[in-house]
């Protein structure tokens, strides 16, 4: 279920709203979310001054944070990175307080789950959850233009995707672990993409046409996609300074690799893509962009 018009419920609106996880992703969602609501509190790693002085409210704890807010989103790397933020004395779940608990990182649809299970016992039911990744990278962040894929209770969804409109499209899938389900489907697709993109320019390089030309032909055809036409530049220049870490694919095709197995799947293509990025990583190569995935394809061999 798509839902566009969750701005015109006016008492989630009104939340007041945390983010933890301030990256590349985090910190422009949060500026979104800022202008929009009017007011935001803040943890993560670093302060980010320009949310600060935009009237952002910084938390030296994710208790601190939660001690002034009703829904927190995360925007973490993966769950293993959350779990300090909910435990302990300085913790989320030690403010006591009922929380609408967004997940936006790319999860495992099982973790999810379990997390949700294990919070029924540790919080009495104070804590919801809902899975909220998003796909449309770093532009699409700043745009607020992002895919955001949601799954869980129907109204916990609702007042979710009213939150979450500054950042782009709620879609609600199904039951929690929907939307990582989705995120892992979307993450074969960019994955096996990025891969045969920088496949098809190393090709054409090395048969005398310019990585530029190529991507001009390709654009106005069905090779033409989101993704060439936001990497092009880097693949061009070679900057692989990072929007996104290859590394994450691999622990995000690992989670679709989950999926298969729970729905009694058997992929085609999966095993090698994972393999491939597995083999990206070990050449030293994961920190940088994704896109690096063409420097891999011109070495691999040599």
């Amino acid at each position: 279920m798509r839902i566009d018009d969750a701005s015109s419920t006016p008492s989630p609106a009104r939340a007041r709203l945390g983010v933890i996880g301030l990256g590349s992703m985090g910190e422009p969602m949060a500026g979104h979310l800022l202008a929009a609501h009017g007011a935001l509190v803040v943890h993560s790693r670093s302060r980010k001054k320009s949310l600060l002085e935009a009237g952002s409210t910084w938390a030296d704890t994710p208790r601190e944070l939660a001690e002034q807010v009703d829904a927190v989103l995360v925007m973490l790397p993966d769950l293993p990175q959350l779990t300090p933020m909910l435990e302990g004395p300085d913790g989320l779940l030690a403010a006591g307080r009922e929380l609408l608990l967004m997940i936006g990182s790319t999860s495992s649809p099982r973790g999810v789950r379990e997390l949700a299970e294990r919070l029924v016992g540790e919080a009495g039911g104070r804590v919801r959850l809902v899975d909220v990744p998003v796909s449309g990278g770093e532009a699409g962040a700043r745009a607020g233009t992002l895919s955001i894929m949601a799954g869980g209770a129907e109204e916990d969804v609702r007042r979710a995707a009213t939150l979450l409109a500054p950042c782009g499209t709620v879609r609600h899938l199904g039951p929690l672990g929907a939307g990582e389900v989705a995120k892992a489907c979307n993450q074969m697709i960019v994955g096996a993409t990025m891969m045969a993109i920088s496949e098809a320019t190393v090709l054409a390089e090395r048969s005398g046409i310019a990585p530029a030309d190529l991507f001009e032909v390709l654009e106005g055809g069905y090779a033409g996609s989101t993704l060439l036409a936001d990497k092009r530049d880097k693949l061009v220049t070679g900057d692989y300074s990072p929007g996104g870490i290859a590394a994450y694919m691999t622990k995000d095709l690992g989670f679709a690799a989950d999926v298969a197995e729970d729905t009694g799947t058997s992929p085609a293509l999966l095993g090698a893509l994972r393999g491939a990025y597995d083999e990206l990583v070990a050449a030293g190569l994961g920190e940088e962009d994704l896109s690096v995935a063409r420097r891999f394809v011109a070495e691999r061999g040599a």
